[in-house]
C-alpha cells in the first residue's frame, strides 16, 4: 500500500493522554513500544506515533498520533498489533482521553515527518 499524498486537510492529528497503572507501568511501556514501532514500520497511513512520559510523573504518558487520513486511523485500529495492544493492555491503562488537534504550520509538516515526501 502506498502512501498517501501529503494533504493537510485530509490528516488526522491527535494527543492521546493516558494515565497507567503504576504497578504495570514497565510492562505497559514494553508493549507500547512494540505497538508504535510496529505501527511506523507497518502502515503507511501512520505519519507518527511518538510516546512520551511526564518527567515528574512517568505513570502520566502522551501520545502524540499524527495519521495521513482519518482512513488511515480507522485502518490502524484495525491493525493485528494494534488489536494486541489494546488487549494486551486493558487492565494497565487507569485512563484515556482523546484530542484531535490541528497543525499550526502545516507547511512545515512535510519536513518534519518523511513519510509525507514519499509520494
Amino acid at each position: 500500500m502506498a502512501t498517501e499524498p501529503f494533504n493537510s486537510e485530509n490528516m488526522m492529528i491527535r494527543i492521546a493522554v493516558l494515565e497507567i497503572e503504576e504497578e504495570y507501568l514497565d510492562e505497559y511501556l514494553a508493549i507500547l513500544k512494540e505497538e508504535s514501532e510496529a505501527s511506523i514500520r507497518l502502515e503507511p497511513g501512520v505519519i507518527c506515533i511518538y510516546p512520551m512520559f511526564e518527567k515528574e510523573r512517568p505513570t502520566e504518558i502522551r501520545l502524540l498520533e499524527v495519521y495521513a487520513s482519518k482512513a488511515a486511523y480507522e485502518m490502524h485500529l484495525k491493525s493485528p498489533h494494534f488489536i494486541e495492544y489494546k488487549t494486551r493492555t486493558a487492565n494497565m491503562v487507569k485512563s484515556l482521553d482523546l484530542i484531535d488537534m490541528s497543525a499550526i504550520d502545516e507547511a512545515s509538516m512535510p519536513k518534519l515527518f518523511r513519510k509525507l515526501n514519499a509520494n
